[in-house]
């Protein structure tokens, strides 16, 4: 459910995000990249591919890039650790795309969102909050250490939120929505916590304190 993606010890951290590559509590190290998912491989069809961001637009409006539109937007890496909530990490992996704050700087959230829906093929979503998404290491991943992502672990895109578990980030990403509050995705209406930061252990809905999310 990577997707639902060393020693432990404490780690550094800045703005709330771990920045060391030490592994959360509950972790262990992963070598290799297990292919983990809800569902099967979607086949990508290019002419058909569109992401879109839309909801709580600032200007009302949705954006809309074509596969050709996204892939020229302006590329980026970040390395990033990848901690799935079954309890593998992994570290260090070098992630290409294009940067989540990139996309809020070309289609800005109006002043009242709060949360985003990532939703990705076959209907699937994970929420999060707008501080998350916009962490400057949320990143939407074409590329791991210089290769295109192969169709297992999420080609043509798929989401890194390297300070959460990784079943917030989804493969196959088709767009973002924004909005005004918080509802839940796949997995968090499943039982899964609503937050998910890996250096609390935020596995699971039972362990969720007043505020986390909403209501089952």
């Amino acid at each position: 459910m990577e997707n639902m993606g060393q020693a432990e010890g404490g780690a550094r951290r800045e703005s709330g995000v771990a920045v060391s590559s030490e592994l959360p509590p509950g972790q262990r190290l992963q070598r290799g990249w297990p292919v983990t998912h809800y569902g099967p491989v979607p086949r990508f069809k290019p002419e058909r591919w569109e992401f879109r961001v839309f909801g709580a637009t600032a200007d009302g409006d949705k954006r809309c890039w074509n596969h050709e539109e996204f892939s020229a937007l302006p590329f980026a890496t970040v390395v990033a650790d990848l901690h799935c909530v079954t309890k593998f990490s992994m570290i260090g992996a070098e992630w290409g795309g294009v940067l989540a704050r990139t996309l809020l700087e070309l289609a800005p959230p109006a002043p009242n969102v709060t949360h985003v829906m990532v939703w990705a093929e076959y209907g699937y979503s994970a929420n999060m909050r707008l501080s998350d998404f916009a962490s400057e290491r949320t990143i939407f991943a074409t590329h791991k250490d210089g290769e295109l992502l192969t169709a297992e672990h999420g080609f043509p895109l798929r989401l890194v939120v390297p300070h959460l578990y990784a079943w917030k980030g989804p493969k196959w990403v088709r767009g973002v929505e924004y909005m005004a509050a918080d509802r839940r995705g796949f997995w968090e209406e499943r039982g899964y916590h609503n937050i998910g930061d890996p250096w609390t252990e935020q596995r699971y809905s039972y362990q969720e304190e007043p505020g986390d999310g909403p209501e089952l």
